[in-house]
């Protein structure tokens, strides 16, 4: 589905913060709140919204050390072959393939470097995995979370 403009306004206001009233959402967008709800539940029906989430700061759990791990896997592994071997992973929070020489990059949170190194030793021991190629994030310097145009 393909959002409308109005609807990419909804989403992204959700984005920014999933816990204003539709009231509020609507006053920005122009509608009456029953209105922004109609469409919020639209998009939830078609599945253009998944759910309503909380982020956390990682660092808030324990978990300050950030890094990237660039896989390179043994011949035609499958990208749900991937996906199977990383997911059992707390310390996964995402995984994409990718273009380029590797075959996927990983994004990983530890609580510090040995459990950083730890982890990247047991993903080294996946049967998938040729090698791997990983860097530490110093300092973030840009997060986004918000969703569509920022119309």
């Amino acid at each position: 589905m393909r959002l409308n403009d109005l609807d990419e306004r909804i989403v992204h206001a959700l984005a920014e913060d999933a816990r204003r009233s539709y009231a509020d959402i609507g006053a920005e967008v122009g509608l009456s709140a029953p209105a922004v709800k109609r469409r919020v539940d639209r998009l939830l029906a078609v599945g253009a919204i998944t759910g309503f989430t909380v982020r956390v700061d990682p660092a808030a759990l324990g978990w300050s050390t950030e890094a990237y791990i660039e896989l390179y896997c043994h011949g035609s592994t499958s990208a749900d072959a991937i996906r199977r071997g990383l997911e059992r992973y707390p310390e996964v929070v995402s995984a994409s393939t990718v273009t380029g020489e590797a075959d996927a990059i990983v994004h990983v949170f530890a609580s510090d470097v040995r459990h950083f190194e730890a982890v990247l030793e047991r993903i080294v021991g996946e049967p998938f995995v040729d090698r791997t190629k990983s860097v530490l994030v110093l300092s973030p310097l840009l997060r986004r979370y918000t969703s569509g145009s920022p119309n």
